[in-house]
């Protein structure tokens, strides 16, 4: 039996959704909440299977509400519905932790056959996450060198909008620069993944979803999905298009991140916010974890939770770096009170330069290359020395052909 939560600041609403589902076998409406704050409440009580939630609620809408019971409870998926049907409502419920968008009115078969839909995937993914991803087989014993100074370093913020995917692609692109080695730059943002933006990389690329058909993965699938940028570093990126992110598992994209270090000596993943599964897997394999944070209360708060689930997962203290983004910016918070507020150090600061960051997402060349002297551009710098350890060979050579023109917009 699946039992749903069901979510709406309607009654009328609520009581016609739960008629629908009162004439299927499979499905039990366990309980119905009419604001965010109830559903946080009752979905912490009951463990639904699925929410069913209305984007638009008064107080804490339906975006804020997913958002926060994705992150405490993650094996309860969402649908979120809305009588809006645009782009951008979808973008913005998938982002939140959404599985699937409904727009009213919708026919009672629809209503069922998207909760079931949706809990078939979540059994699926829980199925698939504890399965050990294997080590793939090697062609022969002379391709396996030592792994063990390779490091997967995972770039995650508990909120939405820290800049996780402008610092991961820069930062990649400074530890080529300061140690000139191997570099893969994993999208893990699957259902709307930035970084082939950033770098200006041609939409017809290959992605993961083109491993995924390849079937089971392996180092031959791996290499031919890869895109080379003019930098060095080598690239994963994510779907082209946000349905087929459910076509990546779990289990699927944590193979691809053990192999890929095996070849690489530094695997930089840009992660959604969200702690999902593939979020999870992607934590558990990494050497270093680099929280995003800024001085702004809703973000601390996320972060401070984040740990405390850190904490819960046994994860090695020393694994979790944080790092404060705009951190020069005039909050009112101060660096000692993000510090005090989550009883840790801040490893990090990156400055606030808005106008820089912003032209180099339009440009599609990342600061580190095209202002490579600026605030900006040295904080990202400092932080990748940090990271790979003191005494790090430094090259200050990134292929200076790519400033002179091979980043320019196509």
């Amino acid at each position: 039996m699946i039992k749903v939560l069901i979510v709406d600041d309607i009654p009328e609403t609520r009581d016609h959704l739960s008629r629908f589902l009162g004439l299927e076998r499979e499905i039990d409406v366990a309980g119905t909440a009419g604001s965010g704050e109830e559903a946080i409440q009752l979905s912490m009580d009951l463990r639904p299977d699925v929410i069913v939630m209305d984007i638009n609620m008064p107080v804490l809408d339906g975006i804020a509400t997913a958002e926060i019971i994705a992150q405490r409870l993650p094996t309860s998926p969402i649908i979120m519905m809305s009588v809006h049907g645009e782009a951008e409502h979808l973008k913005r419920a998938m982002l939140a932790g959404a599985r699937e968008f409904l727009v009213k009115p919708f026919s009672g078969d629809e209503f069922a056959t998207s909760i079931k839909r949706v809990h078939e995937r979540e059994l699926v993914r829980r199925q698939q996450l504890q399965v050990a991803p294997g080590a793939t087989q090697a062609s022969s014993p002379a391709a396996v060198e030592s792994t063990e100074d390779h490091q997967v370093l995972a770039v995650f913020s508990p909120k939405g909008g820290a800049g996780v995917t402008t610092l991961a692609t820069n930062l990649a692109l400074a530890l080529r620069r300061e140690t000139n080695q191997r570099v893969a730059l994993v999208d893990a943002n699957l259902q709307f993944g930035d970084i082939g933006v950033l770098l200006n990389l041609n939409p017809k690329n290959k992605s993961v979803l083109d491993a995924v058909e390849g079937g089971e993965p392996d180092r031959d699938i791996i290499e031919s999905v890869m895109v080379d940028h003019s930098t060095g570093i080598r690239v994963l990126l994510a779907p082209p298009s946000p349905e087929g992110a459910d076509l990546v598992t779990p289990a699927f994209l944590r193979k691809i991140v053990d192999m890929l270090r095996e070849t690489h000596d530094w695997v930089v993943v840009d992660l959604p916010s969200g702690l999902n599964d593939h979020t999870l897997g992607v934590l558990d394999a990494a050497d270093q974890v680099l929280v995003v944070g800024a001085l702004e209360i809703t973000t601390i708060k996320n972060v401070r939770l984040f740990l405390e689930v850190a904490d819960q997962l046994d994860y090695d203290r020393s694994k979790i770096r944080l790092v404060i983004n705009r951190s020069d910016a005039s909050q009112g918070i101060r660096i000692g009170d993000v510090e005090a507020s989550i009883r840790r150090t801040i490893d990090g600061t990156i400055v606030s330069d808005g106008r820089l960051a912003v032209l180099a997402v339009n440009r599609g060349v990342p600061f580190v290359i095209s202002h490579p002297e600026s605030p900006l551009a040295r904080d990202v710098i400092k932080l990748a020395r940090t990271l790979a350890g003191e005494g790090v060979a430094s090259t200050q050579s990134i292929d200076k052909a790519a400033k002179r023109g091979l980043f320019a917009r196509r």
